[in-house]
């Protein structure tokens, strides 16, 4: 596993912000390839301790190697102690923030267990769960979000979710390999 090579990164997203100078790439208007700061190991630890939640390893490294966002998949990586300005219209984005950070929810049990493919005849139902005991990684409009999954036997990887009809799907085995898919993607 290991930390994240914070300079090679950031130079991927220098390389990528001059091959889209007009930031044209799904997303990109929102976050312009620019990381945040990283975060401390004790602003770290203390988020943890305020969810009662672990994060996972390639998680934790990233934010304190290479930076709280934005700079990421879809409309880039919600920052994980401060609130999102929303990437839509609407303020969707903030309120999945928002809702991640009520008192137990990362804590909670994740009920993801198997994949539930696109049924354009499902509508998502909040009684669900369906997020309980995830993050949301990133914003790709529309109702669809990334999630890292915090807890229970998949946790670690990263879910896409359609909250308009409810599907759910593996996205990625680890935040790791979905973070360096997005880099890679573009070359």
């Amino acid at each position: 596993m290991g930390d994240w090579d914070a300079r090679a990164v950031r130079a991927r997203l220098r390389q990528m912000a001059s091959e889209d100078p007009g930031a044209a790439r799904h997303g990109a208007a929102s976050h312009r390839y620019e990381l945040a700061a990283p975060l401390s190991e004790a602003e770290i630890r203390a988020f943890e301790a305020e969810h009662r939640c672990r994060l996972p390893a390639e998680y934790r490294s990233f934010l304190a190697t290479v930076g709280d966002g934005p700079a990421g998949p879809a409309y880039g990586l919600m920052p994980l102690t401060t609130p999102h300005p929303g990437a839509d219209a609407d303020g969707a984005a903030q309120g999945e923030w928002e809702d991640d950070r009520r008192p137990g929810r990362m804590a909670a049990p994740c009920p993801l267990l198997e994949p539930r493919p696109f049924d354009e005849g499902r509508t998502f139902d909040p009684d669900e769960g369906l997020t309980l005991g995830t993050l949301v990684l990133a914003d790709h409009g529309c109702g669809m979000y990334s999630r890292l999954v915090l807890n229970g036997p998949l946790a670690g990887q990263v879910w896409h979710l359609d909250q308009d009809f409810g599907s759910c799907v593996p996205e990625s085995p680890d935040f790791r390999a979905w973070y360096t898919a997005w880099l890679e993607e573009a070359r």
